[in-house]
């Protein structure tokens, strides 16, 4: 049996941009996959295919047991969605989208009040829950989408790369919130570029880019992917960088990196800890002032490199005709009459 989110060979063409190309995925239910790519990369239109929000020319999708194209309706009632944009109406106060969108589910008017009071202290938001949303900062907003995609604890989530604008301290709340989600038995599809957050909270990785999904495992599986351990380098004087650059190659197991700018040289090797301080002791002997040196494993940004040439930075140009539209997409929860459920909210 396919798993809560499942998709074969997913097409989808925007005039002569293949935003994507043969897309396969199978999510088990109670797991997150992260969903890792640079903006252009098919994240996005990935995300609105699997939420109804857009038809693909060729394929098949099943969210929570249910053909996305034969029953789109269906399947709205059984996700939760949270777009790269805030999708909030700013008129209506905190506490009245909340209730708003737990009444377009067809909640009763006492769950959605009590539905919105616990999201608002668990989100941070109950000092400013009856200010209008108009008055929120950037990231209030971007926490008041979240907790409206939370309101009927849909089984399915879709998270755009939720902690785009937030602070430390909320990122790591959201995490925290994502992470006792799953541990509840929700499925979750989570696009992001924090390397970081698929790190720490997918069980599994898909790396996407072109359109295809060229990479699929775990965290491990892929950082293994790339090789061993790397020894950085950090060179008190920037006219070391070329000698500290001979010394790491004749000890690595591959060409070494340099960043100019941060004086880091960077090199793969194999032998742990004593090759460590067998360069110490070299570049010593050469006269270089190190001001930091360690052995590291590999990160999922060299896994980027290694997959595709880059690292896994925002691109100079948002997804075609994704980025934004994923923002007006948070409509999936909140399509059936807006205006008419304002007054019932404010009620």
């Amino acid at each position: 049996m396919p798993g809560a989110i499942y998709a074969e060979g997913l097409v989808k063409t925007f005039g002569d941009v293949r935003a994507l190309d043969g897309v396969d995925l199978d999510v088990p239910e109670g797991t997150v996959l992260g969903l890792l790519g640079p903006n252009g990369a098919g994240k996005t239109t990935t995300v609105r295919v699997l939420t109804t929000l857009l038809q693909p020319d060729r394929g098949r999708a099943v969210v929570a047991g249910i053909d996305v194209l034969k029953h789109p309706n269906e399947v709205r009632r059984s996700i939760g969605l949270s777009g790269q944009f805030a999708a909030v109406d700013e008129y209506l106060t905190g506490r009245e989208n909340l209730r708003m969108v737990g009444q377009l589910y067809q909640m009763s008017a006492r769950a959605a009040k009590a539905r919105a009071v616990e999201l608002l202290d668990r989100f941070g938001l109950a000092d400013a829950a009856d200010r209008p949303a108009k008055t929120y900062s950037g990231g209030m907003r971007r926490r008041l989408d979240l907790a409206a995609a939370l309101v009927v604890r849909p089984p399915v989530m879709f998270m755009d790369e939720p902690t785009t604008g937030l602070d430390p301290r909320n990122r790591q709340a959201l995490w925290d919130v994502i992470e006792e989600l799953v541990a509840g038995g929700t499925t979750l599809l989570l696009t992001t570029q924090y390397l970081e957050e698929a790190d720490r909270l997918a069980h599994d990785i898909a790396v996407v880019d072109q359109g295809k999904v060229i990479a699929r495992g775990t965290s491990d599986q892929l950082k293994a992917q790339t090789g061993g351990e790397r020894v950085e380098v950090v060179v008190h004087e920037r006219d070391h960088i070329p000698t500290a650059r001979q010394v790491l190659v004749g000890f690595g197991k591959g060409e070494a990196t340099v960043e100019e700018h941060t004086r880091k040289l960077t090199v793969p090797v194999s032998g742990g800890a004593k090759l460590l301080a067998e360069v110490i002791r070299e570049l010593d002997s050469r006269g270089i002032e190190i001001d930091d040196i360690g052995l590291r494993r590999p990160t999922l940004d060299d896994v980027f490199i290694s997959l595709t040439g880059h690292a896994a930075e925002r691109a100079a140009h948002e997804e075609a005709h994704g980025a934004a539209g994923t923002g007006a997409g948070t409509s999936a929860r909140t399509s059936a009459g807006t205006k008419g459920a304002r007054k019932e909210a404010a009620r």
